[in-house]
């Protein structure tokens, strides 16, 4: 039985000005939401942390049916996100706004139904 779906991106060559901006990265979150027909459970939560290669703002946003997070490592432009929900999804619409906001040059997908294991 199929409980729940991840979508994982590991994006490289992002646009270094969207990543470190977090007006972009909102206007990112709401439309994603929007375009996987999901529902926002409060405003995304987007946060600048971190030290030498691992610092950039981190999204946070809660889904009715699980969550979005997402990471932006500004010295190597670089965005790592996992969607997951329990409502299906198609993976390729959340592909198509990480592309028209982030212009990554290589995208690395990994996608798995989460089942309950049975005992």
């Amino acid at each position: 039985m199929v409980w729940g779906y991840m979508l994982s991106l590991d994006c490289g060559g992002c646009d270094p000005i969207s990543i470190r901006s977090s007006l972009i990265i909102e206007t990112f979150s709401k439309e994603l939401v929007k375009e996987i027909d999901m529902k926002a459970y409060g405003e995304p939560q987007i946060v600048h942390f971190g030290e030498d290669n691992k610092a950039g703002y981190t999204l946070v946003q809660l889904i009715e049916t699980s969550n979005i997070v997402a990471h932006f490592c500004e010295e190597d432009n670089a965005m790592f996100i996992d969607v997951f929900s329990c409502k299906p999804y198609a993976p390729q619409d959340a592909i198509n706004v990480v592309k028209k906001y982030f212009s990554p040059t290589k995208i690395t997908e990994h996608y798995i139904e989460r089942i309950i294991p049975i005992y």
